[in-house]
């Protein structure tokens, strides 16, 4: 069973670094070159940095669950090493909405809250 979850995260990964990276290229980039684009906030800049981190975040989470994945696969995913993953993932996660956006988008807040609940009870 080890290997069949080393082989599911080694997806996850590669699943996530193929839709940002694929879905950036090939959507994101023909999205943005629109006119027509919503104007939130005074502009279109807010309506593209958020359509951006929403199609990272997934990217995120996958990853996040590649590394619950190989710590299962290792047999050593405890609950609190699985906070901790979970914590971080979630932190990681409200970077992207706090820096593409310039803290307009206030997902982070919540992101960090749940993220840091998730390493307090952790510790």
């Amino acid at each position: 069973m080890e290997g069949i979850l080393y082989f599911a995260a080694v997806l996850a990964v590669a699943l996530g670094a193929a839709h940002s990276f694929l879905g950036e290229r090939y959507i994101l980039s023909r999205l943005f070159r629109r006119n027509d684009l919503p104007k939130l906030f005074g502009s279109s800049e807010f309506t593209t940095r958020t359509l951006r981190f929403a199609w990272h975040i997934t990217t995120a989470a996958w990853f996040g669950f590649a590394a619950l994945l190989v710590h299962a696969g290792r047999g050593d995913l405890t609950m609190s090493g699985m906070l901790q993953i979970i914590g971080l993932t979630f932190v990681v996660s409200g970077v992207l909405p706090l820096l593409l956006t310039r803290g307009k988008h206030l997902s982070w807040l919540v992101l960090f809250v749940i993220g840091g609940i998730a390493l307090w009870c952790a510790a």
